[in-house]
């Protein structure tokens, strides 16, 4: 009951340290984050710099266009005065036609350009950007792979995926659509004030008036959104988690005639989605329609105060007015009579003055959402593995030998003051610290080379805990484990694992065929060597009798085959890696009798030779196991062979009892609740 109750209180804990990252907002620009974001682009820094050029030379191409509509009307179509035209109308055609003509050709060759450069900038920046993914998504799938299975125990499988899915693609939409496209926006912005500025600073200052209610507007419209995005992704991970678990689930979930009350949670969380996304629909529905507005409110100003200055041929105010008579009658300041290309070049400057604004929202948005993915990535990243190797491994002897001298663990992570409590406390304290919860106390037994060690016990005894122990999957709080004479902590952990062969209770194979799955990537067993292992395990025969034999197909988890199936192929895969040691954990228990009766015979081949430790439940299959470990209450009690600890009459005499009641006990002999109470004291 405690196990359960730490284990449902430790999931919850995990799900709500999830569900907090996931509703990392982040700053819109975080410099320490961005800095170390911008060194994954040191490798493609030649790419990265050919686009930044380009977005410069566009960004001028861009704002070329009403320049040349400007000349084109006060050169030709309007009387404007020879020392009023601008430098590049002196050195046109004085004939209108062809004049007109050098213009357009000049107008075609910046469109040219413009779609040029654009093409350079965005083929580089999207392949920069995909690189970047590829990078960026190993080196989590590496770092995933270095982490010990209790990093996984806290940590949701569908959190992990989010990190290396939809995270990376937030942070590849910066890269792609963000930085660089930011930097291009505000070279517009600036080259448009520019130009603005030197034909008519007036009429300029009138377009910028409506700047600070546009600020105004956009720093609502952020908080709003910012607030939506992170209900957003919030209810994105809620419907992401609920379809893994259910999808996962869905033969439970018809079992029981769940599929109404399923899809109603499911409707619930999907609402908190909708709603999310309306709230922000909402928002750019307002914004968009306030910011054309307010253009057009600074066109329609340029307009009439242009059109006045255009017309005004009176004489203009005196320098030295106070700066209110210029901006109440412009077109009478010194310099601001205006021309009518000015006027049309200034109308276009003016609308597109604006789109940068709006797309400086846009990539606000990108921004935020790249500053808070690459904190949850970082965050995973920065999160350092527990079991690593030693600097300098020491190698074993590969005689097989296994012993746990003195083991005491727990899944608890302690901090500093109970590790020094552990560390010099007695054993009989060690059984008194009530906050820590004990897995294994005070362990201590040998399986020598070549031997045959049989762990019995009941469900949470601690017998799949010995096990990950010796592969070093946890690091133990007290005690030494010696897997070949050396201290497992001492030796290289790829070369310690590769000394294992490993058969689960719950078979898994991965997608592939049945080769792959037997081979696992290890390309030194041979076809020849795996098809023997086959064989010897009593799975050639079905296989063969496949339509592609070993090359047939296997579906996710190896759906189309029975458990039975499932069960054998891990068999053939533990073989065929010919292990040091082997390791059953309740590997007959998911087969039916017959195939057990053939998976015996298997067994005694595959323990030929090499140290093998068998769990089970099933006491008829490890009656002839050179020695039997009894586990209770994660201690060691019995030690013996099969005949051995039924003479003693102790706890595996009763569990053996417990087990053949029906074959050796009277029909009125006691209840299963009464010898369950016996076995467990």
């Amino acid at each position: 009951m405690a196990d359960e109750q730490n284990s449902k209180k430790a999931k919850k804990e995990a799900a709500k340290k999830a569900l907090h990252d996931d509703d990392i907002v982040g700053k819109a620009y975080d410099g320490r984050l961005m800095r170390r974001l911008l060194t994954y682009l040191r490798p493609y820094k030649l790419q990265v710099a050919f686009s930044a050029i380009a977005i410069i030379f566009k960004a001028a191409t861009d704002v070329v266009g009403p320049y040349l509509v400007k000349v084109a009307v006060d050169t030709y179509m309007t009387k404007t005065p020879p020392e009023k035209l601008s430098w590049l109308a002196h050195h046109l055609s004085p004939k209108p036609m062809a004049g007109i003509t050098q213009l357009g050709l000049l107008y075609l060759s910046a469109l040219l350009i413009t779609y040029v450069l654009e093409f350079v900038q965005t083929y580089l920046m999207q392949w920069t950007g995909q690189k970047i993914m590829f990078d960026l998504r190993s080196q989590i799938f590496r770092h995933l792979q270095r982490m010990h299975p209790g990093f996984f125990d806290h940590n949701p499988v569908g959190k992990l995926v989010t990190r290396v899915t939809s995270d990376v693609d937030a942070l590849n939409e910066m890269f792609t659509s963000g930085v660089l496209a930011i930097f291009e926006d505000i070279f517009v912005l600036a080259f448009i004030v520019i130009i603005m500025l030197r034909m008519s600073w007036p009429l300029a200052l009138l377009t910028l008036a409506v700047i600070p209610a546009i600020l105004y507007i956009t720093g609502i419209f952020r908080k709003h959104v910012r607030e939506s995005y992170r209900r957003i992704r919030s209810a994105i991970a809620k419907i992401n988690s609920y379809m893994q678990e259910h999808v996962s689930g869905m033969s439970i979930v018809q079992l029981f005639n769940r599929e109404q009350h399923a899809f109603d949670e499911f409707a619930s969380v999907n609402r908190l989605h909708m709603n999310a996304f309306k709230d922000a629909i909402f928002a750019y529905a307002l914004y968009y329609p306030a910011v054309e507005l307010l253009s057009s409110v600074a066109i329609a100003l340029v307009v009439w105060r242009g059109g006045m200055g255009a017309l005004f041929t009176g004489a203009p105010l005196a320098a030295g007015l106070p700066f209110y008579e210029y901006l109440l009658h412009p077109m009478r300041a010194p310099g601001a009579t205006i021309t009518l290309g000015v006027l049309i070049a200034f109308i276009q400057y003016a609308q597109r003055f604006f789109r940068p604004i709006q797309d400086l929202s846009e990539k606000y948005n990108i921004l935020q959402a790249a500053m808070a993915a690459s904190e949850r990535v970082f965050k995973l990243l920065d999160s350092e593995p527990e079991i690593l190797s030693p600097p300098k491994p020491i190698e074993g002897d590969r005689s097989g030998r296994v012993e746990f001298r003195n083991v005491w663990f727990t899944y608890q992570t302690l901090d500093e003051a109970q590790r020094l409590r552990v560390a010099s406390a007695t054993e009989d304290e060690l059984r008194g610290y009530a906050d820590i919860e004990w897995i294994l106390c005070g362990v201590s037994f040998v399986v020598e080379p070549n031997e045959t060690a049989a762990i019995v016990g009941h469900t949470g005894a601690g017998k799949t805990t010995i096990i990950s122990l010796m592969m070093r999957f946890y690091d133990i709080q007290r005690g030494s484990i010696l897997v070949d004479g050396i201290d497992v902590r001492q030796q290289d952990m790829h070369a310690l694992r590769r000394r294992f062969a490993v058969v689960l209770q719950d078979p898994f194979l991965f997608t592939g065929t049945i080769a792959d799955n037997i081979r696992l990537g290890s390309k030194w067993v041979t076809d020849e060597r795996l098809q023997r292992a086959a064989d010897e395990v009593n799975v050639g025969d079905f296989i063969r009798s496949l339509p592609l034999q070993f090359a047939e197909p296997v579906q996710e988890r190896g759906a189309t085959l029975s458990t039975g199936q499932k069960q054998l192929i891990s068999f053939a895969r533990a073989l065929a890696h010919d292990p040091g040691i082997l390791i059953l954990d309740e590997a007959t228990s998911s087969v039916d009798t017959d195939t057990e009766l053939r998976v015996r015979g298997a067994l005694s081949r595959m323990v030929t030779g090499r140290t093998s430790i068998l769990i089970a439940h099933r006491l008829s299959t490890i009656q002839r196991a050179d020695t039997i470990l009894v586990m209770h209450k994660g201690q060691l009690r019995e030690r013996g062979t099969h005949q051995e600890l039924l003479t003693h009459r102790g706890l595996y005499w009763k569990l053996y009892q417990l087990q053949y009641k029906d074959q050796e006990m009277p029909a009125d002999a006691a209840l299963p609740s009464q010898l369950s109470d016996a076995v467990l004291p």
